[in-house]
């Protein structure tokens, strides 16, 4: 009887963030198939403890361990807990974030302050905290789910872009602080928008409904990319065409990208169905949709989103067209 070969995570520690849904829930099943031992954080226990059963008859062993990532204290006792669990941590994914979608002057304050903490402190929390462990082990890998967000800014998601930001810069710093330890590799993903359910759980103060606008992707495909990263570690990576292409033309077009892409978010508002604005999930743990799949596109006629896209289309053409004489928008 032959040797059946190993899974290529067999015997691996991997700890992942947001693991309750959405693409962190995609990531935790991605590596549960691939032989890792799971330690999956959120904040919503009962969701987590899903995403927990769903990995075990993967054939992973895993344990959940409620975490707020935007609390120092919680990020430590979720590290006790995974070097319990297997005296080591091999790898980390950082991918527990939120959002809120509205005019910036519109959104409580404090609802603004916790996305910063959840999105940008909370990623500095798990790197203070899981740094030490790789340099102990001498190897590990932090991967940073992040976004084409951190690259360009996103329409009436002033908060978000902010945290976003900071967390690219987070990551390109540490990448300099871990260069002579060559076995400890600081990652960045910057994916484009995600068919995922998190979506759902922002937080909204626009007063149109919610969902994901084209080209939007396959929650599975990024997680199979961060597998990918985790296998073969790069410093930054782009998982689809959209981060490319946008991240190219914010370079070359900044001012066009921004007043274009803001007078579409403004367009589309006008003809979008109403809902009542909703803290979501910024200050509480998620709730409605926890699988990885959410909604796509505005809850709007079809008609004026393609024109909005064909008009960013064409001006961005025409940038390029003449781009050996524009300068940027000021």
């Amino acid at each position: 009887m032959k040797n059946q070969r190993r899974p290529p995570f067999f015997g691996e520690t991997v700890v992942i963030t947001g693991a309750s849904s959405g693409i962190g829930k995609a990531t935790a099943e991605a590596f549960a198939e691939q032989g890792a031992d799971l330690v999956l954080a959120a904040r919503g226990e009962e969701a987590l403890t899903e995403t927990a059963e769903l990995c075990r008859k993967l054939g992973a062993t895993v344990i959940a361990v409620p975490t707020d990532t935007s609390v120092a204290e919680d990020v430590q006792n979720l590290v006790r807990e995974a070097l319990e669990f297997t005296g080591k941590i091999d790898y980390w994914v950082n991918n527990a974030g939120v959002l809120a979608f509205g005019k910036f002057e519109e959104i409580p304050v404090d609802v603004s302050d916790q996305i910063v903490k959840t999105n940008l402190l909370g990623y500095m929390h798990s790197a203070h905290a899981v740094l030490p462990v790789f340099k102990k082990q001498k190897k590990g890998v932090l991967l940073n789910n992040i976004s084409i967000g951190g690259w360009m800014p996103a329409p009436y998601g002033t908060a978000y872009t902010a945290s976003k930001f900071g967390v690219r810069g987070m990551v390109e710093t540490l990448q300099g602080e871990v260069s002579d330890f060559p076995d400890i590799h600081i990652c960045a993903l910057y994916p484009g928008f995600q068919k995922s359910s998190g979506i759902e759980h922002a937080a909204n103060y626009s007063g149109i409904k919610l969902s994901t606008p084209p080209p939007a992707f396959d929650p599975r495909k990024l997680a199979a990319s961060i597998v990918k990263t985790a296998k073969n570690p790069t410093e930054a990576s782009y998982p689809d065409w959209s981060a490319v292409v946008f991240k190219n033309l914010y370079e070359i077009f900044p001012g066009i990208v921004r007043y274009v892409s803001s007078a579409g978010v403004r367009m589309a508002m006008k003809k979008a169905a109403k809902d009542e604005n909703t803290g979501g999930n910024v200050q509480k743990p998620s709730a409605g949709n926890m699988r990885i799949d959410g909604k796509t596109l505005f809850s709007i006629p079809r008609k004026p989103l393609i024109w909005a896209g064909a008009g960013i289309i064409g001006v961005l053409a025409v940038g390029l067209l003449f781009s050996g004489k524009t300068k940027e928008i000021k």
